[in-house]
């Protein structure tokens, strides 16, 4: 019976090639690595809670700020959107049986987590890589040890994962569509994934090229970053954000998708201006390749080379302003239902993103970035947008799609809680990190010399962070106990409009009995006869089945 057992977990999970599945070992994945992860930001704030402490050592400081940053980015956020969320979503929302390439799919799942292992081998010999998450050279290339040739080889390895993925995705949505998923039809989050995977198809090979360029100069004697010998370290930086910047968006246009298939559920409305959301993403994903060199303002860049980069991250703005202005306008005169999921998605992820994306606006301004740039302002920045924003949608979609997923429900109480404990310790982590760094506290530094305005600021970062770790310990005894204990779902619990729901909880292999054909958008509430329009049989909506 027990070899039976290893057998079929071996067939089931290690060699299976469900879409289904493969999202789910994204998800696990990730959020082992969201506690690494956090583990590591926890030990860099306790650093800082008050000035002249050691802690760690410098050497360990810059070891742990490096391993955030990249298992944060690399092996949390953009593994979880695109290959737990997209894996899962996007075949079954639009009516397919699984990804076009079911086989290449679980090799970017093994890649993901080869690409992590290697990471984290690092640290198991006592060589983890200090160079920050940019590795910008000289330093990078003149660092000691294994560190910069295992953090290269990871970030080969899961770039790798992430173009076999993208292809994917792309393949997918082009070609196994159900009768009538025309383009106008398909949900926000799959409009979303579309524009994630060619920003991912396009720009993970201008980061490849300059890792590469990293370890040549380190180790085969090339001179692409040798001043002396005429190589030029902005060579680089153009390289790596022209790839970093677009993986902004890499990062938050998919949880705009998960935000935008909650708000109508919760609100029983339609999407507001449902086209202006799906192309806004589009725009997004093209705009993105045009706005890297805001990175490189304090670089070396003539200012007649940096206004036009100031110009189009102002622009940018703008289609990401368009779907807030919808979100808020589907909100209006709603039957507003502040479910968990639709907290983190409202309170949480629109909140949050707004105060990261204002405050980035403020940053585009060139005079403003020269005065700002690598102090805390920029840090609080980023982790409003990253963290703030993703994280929130990230956690809204984990509680939306649970009971589609294990087939129970999670506790709604606790998930309460452990939004309230999130939000209350992300505003307290990130706000007072807009002050610190007014007051030029420069980021990425050890320490600081006391300044009673700067130590209290950091000692409240540091009490927010550490609410932030509780609310994460909250959420996974949630999550795992749910799994095994939680009520049974149906298959609808949120009488919801899109196909994932129109299937049992959670959905068979290859996802439904019957292809669907699909006559009206995902969005219609609000009318009865919504659900007899949308399928025209053998569809089972809100616990009724849909004979024709």
């Amino acid at each position: 019976m027990e070899a039976a057992h290893r057998s079929s977990f071996l067939r089931e999970w290690i060699l299976t090639v469900d879409h289904k599945k493969i999202g789910i070992l994204y998800g696990i994945t990730s959020l082992v690595f969201l506690f690494l992860g956090g583990l590591a930001a926890l030990v860099i704030r306790t650093e800082l809670f008050r000035p002249g402490q050691d802690v760690v050592t410098p050497d360990t400081f810059n070891q742990l700020f490096t391993m955030h940053g990249t298992i944060m980015i690399f092996g949390f956020v953009i593994p979880m959107l695109t290959g737990a969320f997209a894996n899962y979503l996007v075949p079954i929302m639009i009516g397919a049986r699984d990804m076009a390439f079911p086989r290449m799919n679980a090799l970017s799942y093994w890649l993901f987590l080869l690409g992590g292992l290697v990471l984290l081998s690092s640290f198991f010999i006592g060589q983890m890589p200090d160079v920050g998450w940019t590795a910008y050279p000289p330093y990078s290339i003149e660092s000691k040890g294994l560190g910069l040739d295992l953090w290269v080889t990871s970030v080969h390895i899961l770039g790798l994962s992430s173009i076999l993925g993208a292809i994917n995705v792309i393949v997918t949505i082009f070609n196994l569509r159900a009768p009538g998923m025309t383009f106008s039809r398909l949900p926000l989050f799959v409009w979303s994934s579309l524009a994630t995977a060619f920003i991912q198809l396009f720009g993970v090979p201008a980061l490849g090229g300059a890792v590469t360029t990293l370890l040549l100069d380190k180790h085969a004697g090339t001179i692409f970053y040798n001043v002396a010998a005429g190589g030029d370290p902005m060579l680089y930086q153009h390289l790596f954000w022209f790839y970093s910047h677009p993986a902004v968006y890499v990062m938050i246009l998919p949880a705009m998708g998960i935000v935008s298939e909650i708000i109508p559920v919760f609100a029983r409305k339609p999407i507001f201006g449902y086209k202006a959301v799906a192309y806004s993403s589009l725009t997004i994903a093209l705009l993105a390749f045009f706005v890297w060199a805001h990175h490189m303002f304090v670089a070396g860049m003539q200012l007649s080379a940096g206004i036009p980069f100031m110009v189009t991250s102002m622009i940018i703005a703008v289609p990401s302003a368009i779907k807030v202005f919808n979100w808020l306008a589907t909100l209006y005169r709603g039957q507003i239902d502040f479910k968990t999921p639709m907290l983190f998605a409202t309170l949480g992820f629109v909140g949050l993103f707004t105060i990261g994306g204002l405050s980035g606006l403020y940053l585009a301004n060139v005079p403003v970035d020269l005065h700002l740039h690598d102090t805390y302002f920029v840090v609080a920045h980023f982790h409003y947008v990253l963290f703030g924003g993703s994280l929130m949608a990230i956690l809204a979609g984990l509680y939306f799609w649970f009971p589609k997923a294990f087939g129970r429900m999670y506790n709604e109480t606790l998930g309460k809680w452990t939004f309230a404990l999130f939000f209350i310790g992300v505003n307290l982590t990130f706000f007072p990190m807009h002050f610190a760094g007014m007051l030029n506290m420069p980021r990425r530094y050890f320490d600081y010399s006391y300044d009673p305005s700067l130590a209290w600021l950091n000692q409240i970062s540091t009490i927010g962070a550490y609410i932030t770790g509780v609310a994460a310990v909250l959420l996974a005894a949630n999550l795992v106990v749910s799994a095994v204990r939680g009520a049974k779902a149906s298959a609808n619990p949120w009488g919801a409009l899109t196909l994932e729901w129109q299937t049992s909880s959670p959905p068979p292999h290859e996802n439904f009995e019957e292809i669907p054909v699909v006559t009206s958008g995902p969005y219609e509430y609000g009318e009865p006869e919504t659900p007899r329009k949308r399928f025209k049989y053998g569809q089972t909506v809100g616990g009724e089945t849909i004979s024709g």
